[in-house]
Formats: structure tokens, C-alpha cells, sequence
């Protein structure tokens, strides 16, 4: 594999600068990184070019985005440098029939930025923020854990849950959806006014069907929480950045440095606003592994750049943070 790092440090800069200032709201000026990007990693990354083919992209929504299955192949990595040469591998918890993909950095400096600017644009209160996991050393190739370090939580499982109790200031507290499941089995934890939370993930694998309107409910008789303090964070370990709605009717958006399409399955064209399809996004901030990625969910198209999720698809092989959520809260 050919490595060229100061090519990388280069448009990794570039990025940096476009994610903090805004810039990128702009399409053209989306669609001309985005396309310096796609070269970038055709040049650089064998398995991608070879996917693509040789037709150049000419604008954003003609870039080819691999599945998320193509993370599982070990012997053809989808990365831009030497593997050995990597910052940080994060896994996917797949499933004990499933091969686990894995998604290579050669820096944390873009996926960390994403973090935190797509944190900072929710606007919420700088409250104390706790996370219902263990802590990064003891799950270090979770992206999820990774990014609850990065916003700067706390970590509470196990015993430690008690300290939920009794709090006299507002937290915001974060979690996957079997997480918060696993905690109000322990009983009520009333938050203080103000407080929020974000859960993420889903139940794939674990047996539960909760639908999200009694999740919702849970959380408001055993945290004293209404639906419009909760968020809900969209993302995968194949990606940098997350997507966020909050409460019960809103739709998934993401930052200035991601675009939404949804796809007919049957077709592979874009559907029109309010039609079902497969989703498919694009995250600037994958600069060293591929920027666009066909997920297995199905989401209905809504305004631009935002979706309405519905879940996986259900001829799609069960994965996902949420397979692991007890692994990483055992209560």
C-alpha cells in the first residue's frame, strides 16, 4: 500500500479548518472537498479504487459508498496507510455468528473534532456529563466509550450507579438504550431539573422490543426526565460523526461535513422527500478510511440532510452497539 503522509496531514488540515469555521454548509464548497477526498482515498486505498472503478465522481452524490460489511475484511483493510501504522482501531461488537469489523485511524484529530463540534452545535447547557459504561480502558476498541471520553464524561457502572442518586445539580446523562434499560431495573434515579440524556443504539440481538414511545416513558418515571430532555445520537463505528434528534417526533441531522442520501434499494436511486429508503451517508471526517457508507438501515427522506430512522433493515444481519450494551454496564 502506497502511504503518503504529508498528502494526509495536508487535507486533514484543510478539514479541520472547514469543520470549525462552518464553510462546509455551503454545497459547493462540501462538494469540492468531498471530491478532493474520494482522490484522496481512490489514490491511497486499494480496495476502495477497486470498488469505485475508474469513472471519476464529478459531484458528492456520485461517490460511491461502500456497505459497512466491506470493515469485516481483515485481509483487504479499507484504510489509507499501513494498518500497522495506526493511532486507534475501533471494533464492531458484531455478533457470534457475525465477523466483527474494524475501522482504522491514522489520527484521532478529525474524529475527536467531529466529536465536539457536533456536541457544541446541539447548544446544550455545560452541565456535568456521565456516562452509563465502562470506563476506556476496560473496552478501549469501542468507538461509543471513546466518544464519551472525548465529550469529557464520567464513567458509572456496576455499584457506582448509586452515585445517580441524590444529586443536587443537572447532568446530562448518556447511554445505549439497553444501558438506561439494564439501570431502571435497579429502580428510580429522579434527576435533578434540567438534567438530559442521549441513548443511542437500538436492541438488535438482546431479545427486547421496546418501541421508542415507552422507552420515552421509562425514562420519565424512573429519571424524572420528559421526552424532550432526551436526545437520541445516530452513528456507527464505520463512521466519525454523529447525527442527533431530540424527543420523540424530530429527524436525525447531522454536521456542515456530512451529507444524507436514501436509497431505493431495488434501484440505487434517491428517493423523494417523505419515500422509504436505504441510508446512505457521507462523513468528510473518514479521511483515512472511506468517506461515504452505505449503512443496513432504512430511514424515510426528510429535509435537507436530515432522515427520519426506522431501524434496520430486517434481511440485515443483527450488529451494533447495542449488542454490547451490558457487556459495557454490567448492573
Amino acid at each position: 500500500m502506497l502511504d503518503h503522509a504529508p498528502e494526509y496531514r495536508e487535507l486533514s488540515d484543510r478539514l479541520l479548518a472547514a469543520m470549525a469555521d462552518g464553510s462546509l454548509a455551503d454545497e459547493d464548497a462540501f462538494t469540492a472537498l468531498a471530491l478532493e477526498v474520494c482522490a484522496f482515498q481512490r489514490r491511497f486505498n486499494a480496495p476502495y479504487a477497486a470498488f469505485c472503478g475508474p469513472a471519476a465522481p464529478s459531484h458528492w452524490r456520485e461517490i460511491p459508498a461502500v456497505p459497512t460489511e466491506a470493515f469485516k475484511n481483515e485481509r483487504l483493510p479499507l484504510a489509507t496507510f499501513p494498518v500497522s501504522d495506526h493511532a486507534e482501531a475501533f471494533r464492531t461488537s458484531g455478533t457470534t455468528a457475525d465477523a466483527r469489523g474494524t475501522h482504522y485511524f491514522r489520527s484521532l484529530a478529525l474524529y475527536e473534532a467531529s466529536i465536539r463540534l457536533g456536541w457544541n452545535a446541539l447548544g446544550l447547557p455545560g452541565h456535568r456529563r456521565v456516562a452509563l459504561s465502562l470506563p476506556p480502558e476496560q473496552a478501549r476498541d469501542s468507538s461509543l466509550v471513546h466518544m464519551f471520553a472525548t465529550l469529557g464524561c464520567e464513567f458509572v457502572s456496576g455499584a457506582s450507579i448509586a452515585e445517580l442518586r441524590g444529586l443536587s445539580e443537572p447532568i446530562i446523562l448518556m447511554g445505549t438504550a439497553l444501558a438506561f434499560v439494564a439501570l431502571f431495573e435497579h429502580g428510580d434515579f429522579p434527576l435533578p431539573e434540567g438534567s438530559l440524556a442521549m441513548e443511542t443504539g437500538g436492541y438488535k440481538g438482546s431479545g427486547l422490543v421496546l418501541a421508542k414511545t415507552e422507552l420515552y416513558a421509562r425514562f420519565a418515571e424512573h429519571l424524572a426526565l420528559p421526552a424532550d430532555a432526551i436526545l437520541n445520537e445516530y452513528s456507527m463505528t464505520e463512521l466519525s460523526s454523529q447525527f442527533y434528534t431530540r424527543g420523540l417526533d424530530g429527524v436525525h441531522s447531522g454536521p456542515p461535513w456530512t451529507r444524507v442520501r436514501i436509497l431505493d434499494p431495488a434501484t440505487g436511486r434517491e428517493v423523494g422527500e417523505g419515500e422509504t429508503g436505504v441510508l446512505v451517508l457521507h462523513d468528510l471526517a473518514n479521511l483515512g478510511s472511506v468517506a461515504a457508507v452505505a449503512t443496513r438501515d432504512l430511514a424515510i427522506r426528510r429535509a435537507a440532510n436530515t432522515f427520519e430512522l426506522l431501524g434496520r433493515d430486517p434481511a440485515a444481519t443483527p450488529r451494533g452497539c447495542s449488542l454490547s450494551a451490558r457487556d459495557f454496564f454490567p448492573i
